[in-house]
């Protein structure tokens, strides 16, 4: 498998620490940023940096010349925008395409270009996905979040038959102390980052489709 990382959304938070981790493994990493400003710690860890903004169809229909004869081991799709209106607040046209366009848009232009890559390798896409995207344990904050993860899900299991030789998974970090979690989150970046490498380590085939959280257990739709 190739030993190439590419890290979608590795500006700051999650996105950052796991292009950082990857690099101190010795791993080849590509990662990308929204504004040309972000670079400088990236490149401070040897990775190379691509712009790309996922919340703009224009830039994401670009990556793939970027990455043209690439193999990408691991493909991690962890760009996404939060939303925090409860269902009774209906969402303004500006709020649904900001929030749909880098959640489920960027994604769905990011996997046609990318997944081949990663089924060249025999590799692993995760796409950064939240237990809040379960319909099992649907709640009516985070109303639009909550839609554009559990759209996602379903770009997931789509996506899986089409690049069979690719394992797709939708991957839930857990509610993290980041920009988007806030403060009060029950997980530090760190113990979120070192459960999500252990569990990239052990994906499977067997995985191929399915959700998987920070702890590693695998779990329903």
């Amino acid at each position: 498998m190739s030993d190439t990382v590419l890290v979608l959304g590795a500006s700051r938070g999650l996105g950052l620490a796991l292009a950082k981790a990857y690099a101190q493994q010795g791993r080849r990493v590509i990662a990308t940023v929204r504004k040309p400003g972000d670079a400088a710690p990236l490149k401070a860890l040897g990775a190379e940096v691509l712009q790309v903004d996922f919340a703009d169809p224009a830039s994401v229909s670009g990556l793939a010349w970027q990455l043209d004869g690439e193999k990408i081991g691991l493909a991690l799709y962890v760009a996404g925008v939060w939303d925090g209106h409860d269902a009774a607040t209906p969402p303004a046209r500006e709020q649904f395409d900001r929030v749909m366009h880098t959640n489920v848009l960027g994604a769905m232009q990011v996997l046609p270009q990318v997944a081949p890559l990663v089924e060249e390798a025999g590799g692993v896409f995760g796409l950064f996905s939240s237990e809040m995207s379960l319909l099992a344990d649907a709640g009516s904050d985070a109303w639009l979040y909550r839609v554009s993860k559990a759209a996602l899900n379903m770009v997931v299991a789509s996506a899986q038959p089409r690049w069979p030789r690719a394992t797709v998974i939708a991957l839930d970090p857990g509610w993290v102390q980041t920009d988007m979690g806030g403060e009060g989150a029950l997980l530090t970046v760190e113990q979120s980052l070192q459960g999500l490498l252990r569990t990239l380590a052990g994906v499977t085939p067997e995985d191929a489709g399915r959700m998987l959280r920070h702890d590693g257990r695998r779990m329903p739709w």
